[in-house]
């Protein structure tokens, strides 16, 4: 039956300090700097408890906290004088609202530009003489041109979505990405003339084929794009220069997805590999094709950029260790906190035959013999993967005496194009096949006990794990569903129109023309087979998995007296704040104890 977490600590007191000790150690983003004014940086931190942005001066070393709001600022930029910090101030979480300005040097908050009202961000490029800025609606998109002190206008208007996504050097050339073909996972891309608005170059490779626009090359009169493709079935490179009309491939001897951004004397590229759950980085000479590896240990960077005096800056972890910003060549660049937190787990990798071909997955042991009990935490997107970094919440669930298995099922990041789109029309019940597949393998080796497997996610993972619990009643013995589509049908309905967009490319079309689609793929259509306990996790103000279709999938299990729990936060899309996750990850914890007991 229903009710509310009980929180009832079953953990020792050293056990517990451990997980939380590291949600709490204060973190730090890999910061951002003006182009013009490279001593200036701004960067995201949790140093307050809550994720805020902060202004950094190099020279003085002087930093500053610049937002302070209740439930965080995840969003922000600086102007390319250094000057203006840019910053997204939504309500409550709900990731709707405008841009606002504030004085590096500190300040009163403006709204950046009044003609510009409240909607979801689409993309944001603030240049020497004008912004561009993204908006999304309801009715679709909207991108505006505002010259420095000057009116703003709309320079597109669509119902389908697009964004803003790069702006020349010298403010002359805009690059917008948008789907006016029908399917917004695979953008194309348009280049306009801001002075008046003409189209000067247009590129689209075709159905199932996305272009992205990752940036302008840096010198005053440079027009060459970078641009992100899928020709050959994987992320690879191309340089577009937009005004001759003429492309470059770059062909990198790399087995896996790649992503660059230009080193600011414009003579190279810095990229970043990633393959099976780990990533580096290389210099790639653009007079000569040299690849250079980069010296950086093995793990996941999150984020790299190449300084004017040519140092590369990145943001590194590991399973096993903290993350750290630190120059490539072994310096801490920034540090917050003055104690590192705890330790973690390195992870094991298994590689399981699936029916759509080897799944990858990752593992981690608790102390002891198998069989173990064993959550398996399911990551959310679905493009997106689980990897070889510092994850507080995976180890918090060794800590408490399981064995954790992340699966980076069919949609997931990182094996190609084939992979990730493989879920197009039967969405939920294609990645469910990949995590029975490991479940099941890991259950022959002896690792999992088949009596005391768990499965927990969010977003995208809370949807896996409710349709898990439906479809898959047998492998689950308890379900842990963190701001889940749990009504697709309602949920269709109420959650914002990018999201929309993009379900009707995943689905086949919307509700409307393929309702049959819909119901297979979602957990309500299953509620009556659920035989373990569950436990949702849901926030009040969430555009992407909404509260109504949440409220209407607890309905049906009170009403068909299922087991199960609920805890409702108020903010959106997860939470901000560091005591509210630690809350969040305790009650999970305490109710996998009191269900699948390690």
């Amino acid at each position: 039956m229903s009710a509310e977490p009980r929180p009832a600590p079953r953990l020792s007191p050293e056990v517990t300090a451990r997980w939380q000790a590291r949600f709490r150690a204060p973190r730090v983003s890999l910061p951002g700097w003006a182009e013009d004014a490279p001593h200036r940086c701004l960067y995201t931190s949790d140093l307050s408890g809550v994720v805020e942005q902060y202004a950094w001066d190099r020279r003085t070393d002087e930093h500053r906290r610049v937002t302070d709001r209740p439930n965080g600022t995840l969003m922000a930029t600086l102007s390319p004088d250094g000057d203006t910090i840019w910053w997204f101030a939504d309500s409550d979480g709900d990731e709707f609202g405008v841009w606002r300005t504030q004085p590096f040097a500190g300040g009163p908050d403006a709204v950046a530009v009044d003609e510009v009202g409240p909607a979801y961000p689409a993309g944001l490029e603030v240049g020497r003489t004008l912004v561009a800025i993204g908006r999304s609606t309801d009715d679709g998109s909207e991108l505006w041109l505002a010259p420095h002190g000057g009116p703003a206008r709309v320079i597109y208007r669509h119902p389908d979505p697009a964004s803003v996504d790069a702006l020349t050097r010298d403010d002359q050339l805009l690059v917008l990405s948008h789907s006016e073909h029908g399917d917004p996972r695979y953008p194309a891309l348009r280049v306009l003339r801001t002075a008046d608005d003409t189209v000067v170059a247009e590129k689209w490779d075709g159905e199932g084929l996305g272009l992205h626009a990752l940036e302008f090359g840096p010198l005053p009169d440079d027009r060459r794009l970078l641009v992100g493709h899928e020709r050959r079935g994987r992320e690879e490179l191309l340089i577009w220069d937009v005004e001759a009309g003429t492309e470059t491939e770059l062909h990198l001897d790399l087995p896996g997805d790649v992503t660059a951004g230009f080193y600011p004397d414009g003579s190279a590229l810095l990229v970043g590999h990633d393959h099976a759950a780990r990533s580096e980085l290389y210099r790639y000479d653009l007079a000569t094709g040299a690849l250079e590896k980069l010296d950086t240990p093995p793990g996941v960077v999150r984020g790299a950029t190449a300084r004017p005096d040519g140092t590369v800056e990145l943001a590194w972890s590991s399973s096993a260790r903290p993350p750290v910003i630190r120059r490539a060549d072994g310096p801490v660049v920034l540090s917050v906190g003055d104690e590192e937190p705890p330790a973690a787990y390195p992870v094991e990798d298994r590689w399981v035959p699936g029916p759509g071909g080897d799944v990858h997955a990752l593992l981690v042991r608790p102390e002891g013999p198998g069989p173990y009990a064993t959550a398996f935490l399911v990551h959310g997107g679905p493009e997106s993967a689980d990897d070889d970094s510092y994850r507080a919440r995976r180890a918090a669930y060794v800590d408490a005496g399981y064995a954790v298995v992340h699966v980076n099922y069919r949609g997931s990041t990182g094996y190609g194009s084939t992979w990730r789109d493989a879920l197009t029309g039967r969405p939920g019940l294609t990645e469910l096949e990949d995590i029975g597949a490991v479940h099941d393998a890991l259950v022959g080796e002896g690792v999992v006990d088949p009596q005391r497997a768990l499965i927990s996610g969010g977003s995208w993972g809370g949807f896996l794990t409710l349709l898990a619990l439906g479809t898959q009643p047998e492998r689950w013995a308890a379900g842990i569903a963190e701001v889940p589509v749990a009504d697709y049908l309602a949920a269709y309905e109420d959650e914002m129109e990018g999201l929309r967009a993009y379900d009707r490319a995943l689905f086949g079309g919307s509700p409307e023309e393929v309702r049959d689609v819909y119901v297979r793929s979602s957990p309500i259509t299953y509620v009556d087979a659920v035989a373990a306990p569950v436990l949702v996790v849901a926030g009040a103000n969430d555009p992407r998995c909404p509260i109504r279709q949440i409220d209407n999938y607890l309905t049906r299990l009170e009403e068909l007296g299922k087991e199960h729990e609920v805890y409702r936060f108020d903010a959106g899309h997860g939470s901000l704040v560091i005591e509210e996750t630690i809350r969040q990850v305790g009650i999970a914890l305490d109710f996998a104890l009191r269900h699948v007991k390690p």
